[in-house]
């Protein structure tokens, strides 16, 4: 649990924990989906094709880097037919601004 601040008022911390447990109980999934649409919806009216290619590029190389310990790298084998986590994200993300673009 967050410490309360000196004066006795709960932290931000404590505060948004809390905040954030009442409205998971309180709503459900179709609530979250929503908000995330439209969320993504106003993402996308105030951001640019540059903006998606390049947190799509940033996803592929963190996804790349993370939890591939079994793996010498992210690509895979050659012969898998599986295209690399970097050129999943760099797609998505030149796929999402052509969205944006033709909107």
């Amino acid at each position: 649990m967050a410490q309360n601040n000196r004066d006795g008022k709960m932290s931000r911390e404590e505060a948004g924990r809390k905040g954030g447990e009442e409205t998971s109980r309180t709503h459900d999934r179709e609530f979250y989906q929503e908000i995330g649409q439209k969320g993504g919806e106003e993402t996308s009216r105030t951001h640019d094709r540059e903006f998606y290619q390049e947190i799509g590029q940033k996803g592929g190389e963190s996804r790349g880097n993370n939890g591939n310990q079994n793996r010498n790298d992210s690509r895979g084998s050659e012969d898998d037919g599986k295209m690399s986590r970097e050129e999943a994200g760099r797609k998505g993300g030149e796929a999402r601004a052509r969205q944006r673009d033709n909107s």
